[in-house]
């Protein structure tokens, strides 16, 4: 293995660390070439870029038109420019560059310093950027994404014959539709970015009211968040599952050829669950485990994935339906907001009571920060199957001999492909294999001072050393959902192997995506590696009323799997009994 990926960035001078922190989340494994080059270099990364421009953080013509350095590439994995993203802190009146690491990193101990940059301050933004922050604390309804919405749905809904086209025309259409990668960031940079306001202002809140579970309290169970709902949905279906003898049996005899046998029972509970399933994945089937990564398969490519979280949904009892502890959880807030509301009154503090309404409304923005990514979800789902295609198309003719090498490509290699497939094949192979190499490392979790260790000093997955908690140990995260829970700790790397995790057991993971919602719906409390305030384990958590603690440094790895252990989401200590 060379030191370097083929496709890897150049690290920027002018902005020189890196992160996996948020990264990892929305994309654990190495990026494929086709992934990266194709979906983020010639779309995501740019719309990302005019986010924060139109945000006022940056002026036109400060990042690069190619590979603009709010992100990077290197050894396949996909890192977030730490020092780029500082310039909120730096450039932003009300945010400060503490509090934005602690919002990224909680306690993690090797973040790495911020040193000034002579062009890092600019008070000619300063008036752009409080525009923006008070359009976040006012806002209400984002017609923009509304329309996003419908114009992303429509992709599945107008979806042509993909076996019909040519090869020409297959990446005709995934070019067409590069263009809506870049207008659906855009507007998730700006949710995303402007996400860590409300828990801001609120932390200074609950500060003055001597209450430091304030903020979380106050943005839990806001409700219609966009990657909770196929949650809501497995869970009536799985209602189905669970009061039918036939549905019972298939699912019991496991979830390999179980759509096969349902489909060819014949019978009304059959007919009734595909029915049901076939609306699922028709409505969400574009998400899945990493599911920004076009080479990894989505819950339409496989089904298989989702099916597995149904079987382990199936087992709850049904008490713990969600909807329930949803509106339990929103009564709370409710609850909140009016004690916080009586306080402010007593201490006469006017300004602080108008900057507590105003968080309550920038609480918006976690809403819209699930909905901008669900739309560009469905963007990259519909350039995955229409690559699914060339790549299944390609092997058939014998160009390739699995359709996965077709992610090998290139975006500027597309064309050339079209036009003489059976001159890349073996190319596509010694990629692929490399691929495959990469995919069992570990890479670091910051790049600092721009400097890029080289592939062979990364560590093999699974091969670091970390002394396990033993009984009455307290490991201690960041509060993310508050409640407290006792069980049985559950570890699970891979949301597509869930089977040990029963009712009430207490998830404990690497890190979560949309992917892994469905298994909140049997968990007891949630617990994550790495995270922030922001992150998609506490947004979902809060919808569903879990207790949640993130960054817990090497939870997974200290934990050990099927101890008792007591999850406090509302002090981040999690102890081992």
């Amino acid at each position: 293995m060379d030191d370097y990926w083929f496709c890897d960035w150049e690290p920027s001078e002018r902005w020189p660390h890196y992160t996996r922190a948020n990264a990892g989340e929305v994309l654990a494994p190495p990026a494929s070439p086709l992934g990266q080059t194709f979906t983020w270099d010639n779309g995501t990364i740019i719309g990302w870029r005019d986010g924060y421009i139109r945000q006022g953080y940056f002026t036109e013509g400060e990042m690069s038109d190619f590979r603009p350095e709010v992100g990077g590439f290197f050894g396949g994995f996909f890192y977030i420019n730490l020092s780029n993203v500082r310039m909120q802190g730096v450039r932003n009146p009300a945010v400060t560059i503490e509090g934005l690491d602690l919002a990224f990193f909680g306690e993690h101990p090797d973040v790495p310093e911020y040193v000034e940059h002579p062009d890092d301050v600019n008070e000619e933004l300063t008036d752009g950027i409080l525009s923006h922050m008070g359009w976040v604390m006012s806002v209400t309804e984002w017609p923009e994404i509304e329309e996003a919405k419908e114009k992303t749905k429509a992709l599945r809904k107008d979806r042509p014959a993909l076996s019909s086209l040519t090869p020409a025309e297959l990446v005709v259409r995934a070019r067409d539709l590069q263009p809506l990668l870049i207008e659906t960031y855009n507007t998730h940079c700006v949710a995303a970015s402007s996400s860590g306001v409300a828990p801001g202002i609120l932390g200074a809140v609950g500060e003055a009211v001597g209450d430091m579970t304030v903020p979380m309290r106050c943005i839990t169970g806001l409700g219609d968040v966009d990657s909770a709902a196929p949650s809501y949905f497995l869970w009536d279906l799985s209602r189905s599952v669970s009061t039918s003898e036939f549905l019972t049996t298939a699912f019991n005899q496991g979830v390999e050829g179980l759509l096969g046998r349902i489909s060819e029972a014949g019978n009304s509970d059959a007919e009734d669950f595909m029915s049901s399933w076939n609306e699922f994945i028709f409505n969400f089937g574009s998400r899945g485990p990493n599911e920004y990564e076009i080479f990894a398969d989505s819950w339409e490519t496989n089904p298989t994935i989702a099916l597995a979280l149904l079987d382990r949904i199936r087992l709850q009892a049904d008490e713990e339906n969600p909807t329930d502890r949803h509106a339990k959880i929103a009564q709370s807030r409710v609850e909140t907001i009016g004690l916080v509301r009586e306080k402010l009154s007593e201490i006469a503090n006017e300004e602080l009571s108008g900057q507590f309404e105003a968080a309550l409304i920038a609480g918006n923005i976690m809403v819209f920060q699930e909905r901008t990514k669900t739309n560009f979800i469905r963007v990259i789902n519909e350039i995955r199957v229409t690559f699914e295609e060339l790549g299944k198309q390609s092997e058939t003719s014998g160009h390739i001999s699995n359709h996965k090498h077709i992610y090998m490509l290139t975006d500027d290699e597309l064309d050339s492909y079209v036009s003489d497939p059976a001159s890349m094949k073996e190319t596509l192979e010694e990629r692929f294999s490399t691929y495959e190499q990469l995919q069992e490392l570990e890479p670091p979790f910051f790049i600092k001072d721009g400097i890029v260790p080289p592939l062979n000093t990364y560590k093999k997955l699974g091969t670091s050393i970390v002394e396990s908690a033993a009984s009455g140990d307290v490991l201690t995260g960041v509060a993310g959902s508050p409640g407290t829970v006792t069980g049985t700790a559950r570890v699970i790397l891979d949301p597509t192997d869930p089977f040990d995790l029963e009712p009430g057991d207490i998830l404990v993971a690497p890190l979560t995506d949309p992917s892994w919602t469905p298994l909140f719906m049997t968990a007891g409390a949630v617990i994550v590696d790495v995270g922030g305030q922001r992150s998609h384990a506490v947004i979902v958590s809060r919808e569903l009323g879990l207790p949640c603690v993130i960054s817990v440094t090497d939870g997974t790895k200290r934990i050990p799997n099927g101890s008792q252990i007591e999850v406090n989401g509302s002090t981040g200590e999690v102890t081992v009994i």
